[in-house]
């Protein structure tokens, strides 16, 4: 491997660290926050089905969570499926995250029950939904073998879509994977035309 190869690649690893770093950091502090100053009152800007100031969730329902182990919870998962949506390119970290965040919480505030919804569970059904399809979709040998690769780590996850405990928003983590498929379609064809 030619010098310049893994100077890229490690320049690659750093900006994927910094980027996965921030928002674990902005996640972490919001809870510090939420938890010492504001005594759970940031979880009221999550998104709020069907009521205009809900809309402002979709933007910051994954930033919120209701306590510390649901932050715990979701911090791994975020990482290293994150990590594995930006591994061949950091742009397609990019387009999922957005289509995601946006095509996802738009589905929740349409379709969701009357209530707050709040954390990155979303955001990680997106990038397992991604994941899981995006092989598929571009039918390249490495792509299936990743989306095999994370559906046998990841996949009894995919239960979590349907209606299960009490205040867990099934329906963010349905509309969050939906649009993780619907990201990985857009990533792919884009490579296709590349190609």
């Amino acid at each position: 491997m030619k010098k310049e190869n893994i100077g890229q690649i490690a320049s690659d690893f750093k900006t994927q660290v910094v980027i996965l770093a921030s928002f674990v950091a902005i996640m972490w502090i919001v809870e510090i926050a939420d938890f010492v100053v504001f005594r759970g009152g940031l979880d009221r800007f999550g998104i709020l089905p069907r009521h205009e100031i809900g809309l402002r969730g979709i933007l910051l329902m994954p930033f919120l969570h209701g306590n510390f182990p649901h932050l715990i919870a979701n911090t791994i998962p975020f990482i290293t499926l994150g990590w594995l949506v930006m591994l061949r390119n950091t742009l397609d970290f990019w387009i999922a995250t957005v289509t995601i965040v946006l095509v996802g919480g738009a589905g929740v505030w349409l379709f969701a029950s009357p209530a707050y919804h709040i954390g990155a569970s979303g955001l990680i059904f997106g990038y397992l939904g991604f994941l899981m399809l995006r092989g598929i979709f571009e039918r390249s040998f490495a792509g299936i073998a990743l989306s095999v690769i994370v559906g046998s780590a990841y996949g009894s996850l995919i239960w979590g879509v349907l209606p299960g405990r009490p205040g867990v928003s099934w329906e963010g983590h349905l509309f969050g994977f939906l649009s993780g498929v619907l990201a990985a379609y857009f990533v792919s064809r884009k490579t296709k035309s590349v190609l």
